[in-house]
């Protein structure tokens, strides 16, 4: 059976990139195929090539992907996948619009519905530079929902990586998906029951991860808090802090691993859709703070794994952190509860068992 693996681009590291790194992973002879790819920016592919499509050749198209949003459709509609029987995209927005033969199956991993799209004004609070022309946006986004809902029919079936996206996919493309709850790549992360005093924040700098509310608590708080990750809102959030607050920016994944082992918990503010970062953490046998709500409700046992609270508020978060200080946690408990339910082989093992059924394989 030959394989065609879709993504929608390849210009970034997040978790949507690093399940996608996975599956590359498990289909090693499997063809890949992106709209932009900078080999610099993204997962790491080795030497397999990467099929890009017309907007490769357009200068800066990688760095400013956002601006190329109307082209992406016919990008993607223009790639011949016609030599494939199976393709699976890896998709939030444009993969899942591959054309394929009459006989062949696509399955999408769809780790969202097309957000900027169907919570525009949400979206782009996150871009501020975007937002003046939110007019000439929304008559440019109105006619992409239509081709969105049209090609969101292309794909046979739909996997989803939380409940709440399955129902969300159900709610606005009509269509049924099966939850299967994405993986991290467990070799990755090391075990440490050893933990430290400083306390994790782990996220893109973006206003929707609601890092502003981590450090308006840990101003107060007074404990260490590091932060990884870069984005837009570096500078403010910065200008925010105070000196018990570190920021260290883009790490290497040895870096933030080892970080993700020593700390007393990893906090999360923000609503995830799924969210692999508090999976990493239990990985890591660290116990999770997070806003309850969104995917955390897949992936946290309250009390056991950490704690989730109500409110994405500075007073909700500190009283997490007095709670989780005066809580005995199992460490090991914490980390085999991840291996058990996250991990590759457990996913895989699932994908695959849904693939065979799809193809009618065995």
């Amino acid at each position: 059976m030959k394989i065609a693996l879709v993504h929608d681009y390849l210009t970034q590291r997040g978790g949507a990139e690093r399940v996608f790194e996975l599956l590359c992973q498990q289909y090693p002879s499997a063809d890949i195929f992106t709209s932009l790819y900078d080999r610099d920016r993204t997962i790491e592919l080795g030497e397999r090539l990467v099929q890009t499509t017309f907007l490769q050749h357009i200068p800066g198209a990688a760095q400013h992907f956002r601006l190329m949003a109307p082209l992406y459709y016919p990008a993607f509609r223009a790639l011949d996948l016609q030599d494939y029987d199976l393709i699976i995209s890896s998709s939030t927005s444009f993969a899942k619009v591959v054309r394929k033969r009459p006989d062949a199956k696509h399955i999408c991993f769809c780790h969202n519905v097309t957000r900027f799209l169907w919570d525009t004004k949400t979206y782009l609070k996150e871009y501020g530079d975007y937002r003046h022309f939110y007019p000439v946006i929304e008559r440019v986004f109105r006619m992409m929902r239509k081709a969105d809902l049209r090609y969101s029919q292309e794909p046979d079936l739909y996997i989803a990586n939380s409940s709440v996206v399955a129902r969300r996919i159900q709610k606005i493309y009509g269509k049924r998906a099966i939850v299967v709850n994405y993986p991290i790549d467990s070799k990755k992360f090391t075990f440490s029951a050893d933990k430290s005093d400083f306390y994790l924040a782990s996220a893109r700098l973006l206003r929707y991860k609601r890092v502003d509310v981590i450090i308006e608590a840990f101003n107060w708080l007074g404990l260490p808090l590091v932060i990884t990750g870069d984005g837009p809102e570096r500078e403010r959030l910065q200008a925010q802090a105070l000196p018990n607050i570190q920021f260290v920016g883009h790490i290497s994944d040895a870096e933030r691993c080892n970080l993700m082992s020593k700390a007393r918990s990893v906090i999360v503010a923000a609503l995830e859709d799924y969210g692999l970062v508090p999976v990493e953490a239990n990985a890591s046998g660290t116990p999770v703070l997070a806003y309850g709500a969104g995917g955390v409700l897949d992936t946290q046992q309250h009390g056991k794994t950490g704690l989730l609270f109500k409110r994405q508020t500075p007073e909700s978060i500190q009283s997490a952190v007095l709670e989780a200080q005066a809580t005995a946690w199992n460490y090991q408990q914490i980390c085999d509860h991840a291996m058990n339910q996250f991990s590759e082989p457990v996913f895989f093992s699932k994908v695959e068992r849904i693939i065979s059924q799809f193809c009618g394989i065995g």
